[in-house]
């Protein structure tokens, strides 16, 4: 079942000022969840986002910023086990595009705790990371073994156009050049 923009909501996970330096090719992590909110904003996906401990981590990186309309703290390494967590996630949205960091950690809780939940999850792999590498292929494995869709960001923006005709192709195609 490709992903349609109508059910779909992107879930930015703890992409914050002092961890993300510490990520493995952390840049491009951020720079492809960048690609994906710009998407959303084309295409009508609602974007949430989450700050694990934002006291010490810090706000989620100027780069990322504009996007969230909803932004939860956190100390709960899931956020699905956070109080107010029903709050992020807009009605009507049972698509869950989640990105972040760490992927072994936080990224991977919330995962477990969406299909939990009975929602479709689609893990963003070039969107996602860990401090090691090693810890972000283990988190993708074991995402994908609790039913989570292992995908690329580009498969996300192409499922949610569907078409070469779609109004927004030419703007969303421009920026993976």
């Amino acid at each position: 079942m490709l992903l349609t923009a109508s059910r779909s909501v992107l879930l930015i996970i703890d992409l914050q000022e002092r961890l993300v330096p510490a990520i493995h090719d952390g840049d491009a992590v951020v720079a492809r969840t960048a690609l994906l909110g710009e998407a959303s904003g084309l295409l009508d996906v609602p974007v949430a986002a989450t700050e694990q401990y934002p006291q010490g981590l810090g706000p989620t990186v100027p780069e990322l910023g504009a996007f969230p309309q909803l932004v939860m703290p956190k100390t709960a390494f899931s956020a699905v086990d956070e109080p107010g967590f029903d709050t992020l996630l807009p009605p009507g949205r049972d698509e869950v595009v989640v990105t972040g960091a760490e992927a072994h950690v936080c990224v991977l809780q919330t995962v477990v705790g969406l299909r939990d939940r009975d929602l479709r999850v689609v893990l963003v792999a070039d969107a996602v990371g860990s401090r090691r590498p090693s810890d972000r292929d283990a988190a993708l494995q074991r995402a994908r073994e609790h039913g989570a869709e292992v995908v690329t960001s580009e498969m996300v923006l192409f499922e949610w156009m569907r078409d070469s005709r779609h109004p927004r192709f030419r703007e969303i195609s421009k920026r993976l050049r």
